[in-house]
């Protein structure tokens, strides 16, 4: 005969309720009460079919996204598609809430992280700041028994469950390969405008970059990462400057927003003047006119409704107990010229 709860109660010696607080993971348990349940479960080989006892008890999902705030393009996508995926939760039982975090601040998303313990919902997606503070906060919120996957931007030694994004350091040794065939031949020095070194998604992506072009063309010099906070002002100010300076300015990768301060900048450079080669990120209004007009030459693009779709399937897996298919929940990079466009 399987084992029930009743055995485990029995085992654990507790009540029926607190093996029920366990098996759902709401609060009011202690971590030591937990734990014995828990390890009652392995001893007696309890084995629950999550995936219909929510549905047939009709179990809501609460879930968390927790999203840097401003106006970067990409990321107001990402919301939009959370927004979109709210409009659906009564058919995916879900109960979303979207929490908004200043940009690169990791005091102030710990502490978002940190203000959902009272309440902790089953799973929180984020786009992750690598910082302890933020480390600490997802450690303790994973102690409550919530999912975390990490949303666009890994942290790595986190303990989180998934990452929903691309392979960033793929993405960047794609554009080190765009950028050797697009300068090849050639000698000069190479831009990087990045948001902030502290997301891990610019970091794998210069790593990325720097290793591939290197591998392509050990003529050319990177020049030190310009970081521009994702704000298209800073990114402006930061590339009008480069311009103005390098005159061997071959290249520009841009790993992540604030793409119209550059566009901006491209604008301005002197007809007579040999333009750099540019490569970015995203697929956006902004950068689609660009691709079209000749001022950027490629985009890498991932798409923002994919992502969100994965991370509320694998928070709702990891409620269920449910393994994650890896291969429905794979990012792609999508590459784009002005020949391709969509």
């Amino acid at each position: 005969m399987r084992p029930t709860v009743h055995d485990i109660a029995e085992a654990a010696g507790v009540s029926l309720a607190t093996v029920d607080r366990v098996l759902n993971r709401r609060p009011g348990v202690s971590a030591r009460t937990r734990t014995r349940v828990e390890e009652a479960i392995g001893r007696i080989g309890f084995v629950r079919d999550m995936a219909a006892a929510n549905l047939a008890k009709g179990r809501t999902y609460p879930l968390a996204f927790v999203l840097p705030g401003g106006d970067n393009s990409f990321m107001t996508g990402i919301k939009s598609e959370v927004e979109q995926a709210i409009t659906r939760s009564g058919q995916e039982r879900t109960r979303i809430d979207i929490v908004e975090v200043p940009r690169f601040d990791a005091t102030a998303l710990a502490d978002a992280l940190d203000a959902m313990a009272g309440d902790p919902p089953a799973g929180v997606a984020v786009v992750a700041v690598d910082s302890p503070v933020v480390h600490a906060a997802l450690h303790r919120l994973k102690e409550s028994g919530v999912a975390i996957v990490t949303l666009v931007s890994d942290l790595a030694g986190s303990g989180r469950d998934h990452f929903a994004g691309i392979d960033n350091i793929a993405a960047g040794r794609t554009a080190g390969s765009l950028m050797g065939r697009f300068l090849a031949g050639k000698t000069g020095k190479v831009a990087v405008v990045a948001g902030s070194m502290l997301v891990g998604d610019h970091r794998d992506r210069l790593e990325g970059f720097r290793r591939r072009l290197s591998e392509l063309h050990g003529n050319l010099e990177i020049l030190p990462v310009m970081e521009g906070q994702d704000d298209p002002d800073t990114v402006y100010r930061l590339v009008s400057d480069l311009l103005g300076r390098e005159v061997l300015l071959s290249g520009i990768y841009s790993l992540g927003a604030g793409n119209r301060g550059l566009i901006r900048a491209l604008k301005e450079i002197d007809p007579a003047t040999p333009k750099p080669q540019v490569i970015v990120h995203e697929l956006t209004p902004h950068t689609r006119v660009a691709l079209q007009s000749d001022l950027i030459e490629a985009v890498l693009n991932q798409d923002a409704g994919h992502e969100v779709r994965s991370a509320i399937r694998v928070l709702k897996a990891k409620a269920d107990g449910l393994a994650v298919i890896e291969a429905q929940e794979r990012i792609r990079i999508d590459i784009f010229l002005k020949d391709n466009l969509p």
